[in-house]
C-alpha cells in the first residue's frame, strides 16, 4: 500500500515524537519552517498546557493525589510560580484560573511561536456561559510553562 506524502511525513514525525526526548524535535526544526515540525511543536505545547490545566483543576477540586502547588511546581518555571503567588495575594483569586472559582470546561488554541516559545491560549468556560482567555508561554526546548498572563489589551 502506498502512503501519500503527507501521511508518510506525519507517520515519520510520530515516530520521531515518540522516540525523541522532550525538546529534541523542536531543536531540529527551525521555528520559521512550515510542515510537520511546526505541527509537532504546536501540538506538544498545546498538549503540555492541557495536561497542566487538567492536573491543576483536579488538584484545586481536591481530586487526585497532588496539591495545586505540587502541580504548579511540576509544570511551571519557578519564577512564574513565584509571580503567581504574588498575583493571588494581590487579586484574591486563583492565579491560574484568574478567578475565584473553577472553570467548568476549557478549550485551547495555538497562537504562534518565536524566540523558543509557543503561545497557547486557554479559553476557560464557566457554568454561566461566560468565557475568559488566559495566555500561556511554553518553552519549546523543555515544554516548561514559563509565563501565564491575561490577554493582551
Amino acid at each position: 500500500m502506498k502512503l501519500r506524502p503527507t501521511l508518510a511525513a506525519l507517520a515519520a514525525a510520530a515516530v520521531v515524537l515518540v522516540t525523541a526526548p522532550a525538546g529534541q524535535v523542536a531543536a531540529h526544526e527551525p521555528a520559521s519552517s512550515p510542515g510537520v515540525g511546526a505541527v509537532l511543536r504546536e501540538t506538544r505545547a498545546e498538549a503540555q498546557v492541557d495536561t497542566f490545566f487538567l492536573a491543576y483543576r483536579q488538584a484545586v477540586l481536591g481530586q487526585g493525589d497532588r496539591t495545586p502547588h505540587e502541580v504548579r511546581a511540576r509544570y511551571l518555571a519557578p519564577e512564574l510560580d513565584s509571580r503567581l503567588d504574588a498575583w493571588a495575594a494581590q487579586h484574591g483569586a486563583d492565579p491560574v484560573f484568574r478567578a475565584q472559582n473553577v472553570p467548568a470546561d476549557w478549550s485551547l488554541r495555538y497562537e504562534g511561536s518565536g524566540a523558543g516559545h509557543a503561545t497557547v491560549v486557554v479559553t476557560e468556560k464557566w457554568g454561566s456561559g461566560a468565557t475568559q482567555d488566559v495566555w500561556f508561554a511554553v518553552r519549546l526546548a523543555d515544554l516548561v510553562i514559563g509565563d501565564l498572563k491575561d490577554p493582551p489589551a
